[in-house]
This record gives C-alpha cells, sequence and structure tokens, in this order.
C-alpha cells in the first residue's frame, strides 16, 4: 500500500489539481485507495493554501466520475459483480435500505470516512434505480462537503489537520451529516410552506 500512496502523491506533486482527480477517480471507481484521497487534500492544501477551492473541486469531479462508472455498471445489470463481491446479506440490507431511504443511502457514505463501506452503495444504487440526476446530486453533496471540510481544516491547522482528521475524522463526518440533514429538512418544510401559501386560481363559469 505505501507503493500506491507514493505513487498517488508523486502524481499529485507532478500534476497538481489535475493529478489529483485523476487519483480520487481511481480511488472511487477501480482501485480502492482508503484515505489517500483525503490526506491529498489535505497534504496539497497546507502547501498551497489558496488554492483550497480548485484542490476541493478537482477532487469531487474525480470523485464523481468514479463513482458514475461503477453507478452504471450497477444500472446496467452489475448484479452478477455485486453478488460475488459482497456477501449475500449485506447485498440484501442494503437494497432494503435504498427502499426505506432513497438516495440518502448514497449521501451519508459518500461523508463518511474510511473504513465506512461506500463502493456497495454507489453499485446498488444504479441497480436499485436511483435516477442519474438525484445520485450526481448526492455524489457531488457528500463527497464536496468532506474535501471541503478537509481542506478548510487544512488550511486551518496546516499538516496537524492529517492528525486532526485521523482522530476525529468520524466526528466531523457526521456534524456535517447532521448540517445537510438539517439543510435538507429546512428546505422541504419552506417548499411545503410555498406551496401553502400559493393562491388557488378558480375560473369564474360566466353561466353561473
Amino acid at each position: 500500500m505505501g507503493g500506491i500512496a507514493d505513487w498517488a502523491r508523486g502524481l499529485a506533486l507532478t500534476m497538481g489539481a489535475p493529478g489529483l482527480c485523476l487519483v480520487a477517480f481511481l480511488d472511487s471507481s477501480f482501485l480502492s485507495l482508503p484515505e489517500i484521497t483525503d490526506l491529498l487534500v489535505v497534504w496539497m492544501v497546507t502547501r498551497h493554501p489558496t488554492r483550497v477551492f480548485v484542490y476541493v473541486l478537482a477532487s469531487t469531479l474525480g470523485s464523481l466520475a468514479g463513482c458514475l462508472v461503477m453507478y452504471f455498471i450497477g444500472r446496467k445489470g452489475g448484479e452478477a459483480l455485486i453478488r460475488k463481491r459482497f456477501a449475500p446479506a449485506r447485498v440484501e440490507r442494503a437494497m432494503a435500505a435504498f427502499d426505506r431511504h432513497g438516495v440518502l443511502v448514497v449521501l451519508i457514505p459518500a461523508i463518511l470516512p474510511p473504513p465506512a463501506p461506500f463502493k456497495i452503495f454507489v453499485i446498488l444504487a444504479g441497480l436499485a434505480g436511483i435516477s442519474p440526476a438525484k445520485f450526481t446530486t448526492a455524489i457531488v453533496i457528500g463527497r464536496g462537503s468532506r474535501y471541503l471540510v478537509l481542506g478548510l481544516l487544512a488550511v486551518e491547522y496546516g499538516e496537524r489537520a492529517l492528525t486532526y482528521a485521523e482522530e476525529h475524522g468520524f466526528a466531523v463526518a457526521m456534524v456535517v451529516t447532521g448540517l445537510l440533514a438539517a439543510a435538507v429538512a429546512g428546505y422541504f418544510v419552506w417548499s411545503k410552506l410555498q406551496k401553502s401559501k400559493t393562491p388557488i386560481n378558480h375560473s369564474i363559469n360566466p353561466l353561473s
């Protein structure tokens, strides 16, 4: 794993944001590189704090592209692959979660740090019939929030953010999840209030 980490770090150092985007793509698609993208975001922002939003955007877009590859594999008939790679009981529980909670089953794991499972939900989102638009929105919000928090921690704490992220990553992720949940709930309440305030147009029958 150390060799892969060194290769990813060298790629990001050589190519900058495009290299970070490529690493995030590989991590979210065909390879499994736990925490490497997170660490690279912190490491690169520490060295170039003014580029924090560039690195956050690059890692988010790379992760989204990789997730879309796995999503469409699931959508185009990836059940055999899923049954081969994951335990049947685990797959059944995940599918039941999609039935109950929909796209939130992708959004929340997208925020949580390793070792929380993620890729299985990405593939199953396609199999479960989650629309591409909803899936894309969930990944952008989840991964974008996660990388943004890491980037801001790197601006604030420098290299100490690596230790902070390792020690408190799950707590930070849960705070972000709570804030997003509150924002979503607030949006639904606001939209319902707006609908209730919409005047109803009654057509006037001239013969009445």
